[in-house]
């Protein structure tokens, strides 16, 4: 995998934690990491944004923001609001296909959800899976609604000829309810793709170093870990 996509079944519900882990393992693994957040929105300058935050939970990883606009709103409102030229997604296309030049793995993280628009042109993170030919990594909630917005976010990106990659719980509860333990079993049936890890809730809390020891436990083979799925060390399914 030279770049990964990262999206969300939408906001604050783990992208940039599960994006830390697949950096922690990566370079845990010897693997040159850049983080990419195309457009961050919501902070001031100087404030740490997303990658900033992830390279800081990952290890010797290089933070790449190419466009930071401070309302914390979808990225085309947040840059046109801030009178400043919105992340147009073949400027971040050709910002990721050239550090892949140079590190063993990209990973772009979106902001918010698949379709959220970086422009007024309706030009989204979708659009640059296509234009890298990327796997998309899909994180979505643990809790009740999730079977919808991932099944809904898996079917976005087959229609456009994507390839989802898989699904990771962003933030897995330490009391799970009944419907976030069924889900384990139903994501993957609902959404069509695999279970790929789980992420315990209050991880980007974690020192960094316990982060990057701990990492390789919530996420599956195919990404580098060993988290083989509920029931087994991690989350199990409802009984």
């Amino acid at each position: 995998m030279g770049i990964v996509v990262v999206t969300g079944t939408g906001t604050e519900i783990g992208k940039t934690v599960v994006t830390a882990g697949l950096a922690a393992l990566a370079w845990a693994q010897g693997r040159s990491v850049a983080v990419v957040k195309p457009a961050q929105t919501g902070l001031a300058p100087g404030e740490p944004g997303d990658a900033q935050e992830a390279a800081r939970l990952a290890g010797d990883v290089a933070a790449v923001e190419l466009a930071r606009f401070p309302e914390p709103l979808a990225p085309a409102t947040a840059a046109r609001r801030a009178g400043a030229e919105p992340m147009r997604p073949e400027r971040a296309a050709a910002a990721a296909a050239e550090l892949a030049e140079r590190y063993d793995l990209v990973l772009v993280e979106g902001a918010g959800g698949l379709l959220v628009r970086f422009d007024d042109d309706g030009g989204t993170l979708a659009d640059v899976a296509g234009l890298l030919d990327a796997p998309v990594l899909i994180v979505a909630s643990a809790g009740l609604g999730t079977l919808n917005a991932t099944a809904l976010t898996a079917e976005a990106l087959r229609a456009r000829r994507l390839e989802p990659l898989g699904v990771v719980i962003g933030s897995w509860p330490a009391e799970p309810d009944l419907a976030s333990r069924c889900n384990l079993a139903d994501l993957p049936q609902t959404a069509g793709v695999p279970l790929l890890g789980a992420v315990p809730e209050g991880a980007g809390a974690l020192p960094a170093e316990e982060f990057r020891a701990q990492a390789v436990h919530w996420l599956a083979p195919q990404l580098g870990g060993d988290w083989a799925g509920p029931g087994a060390g991690g989350p199990g399914p409802v009984r």
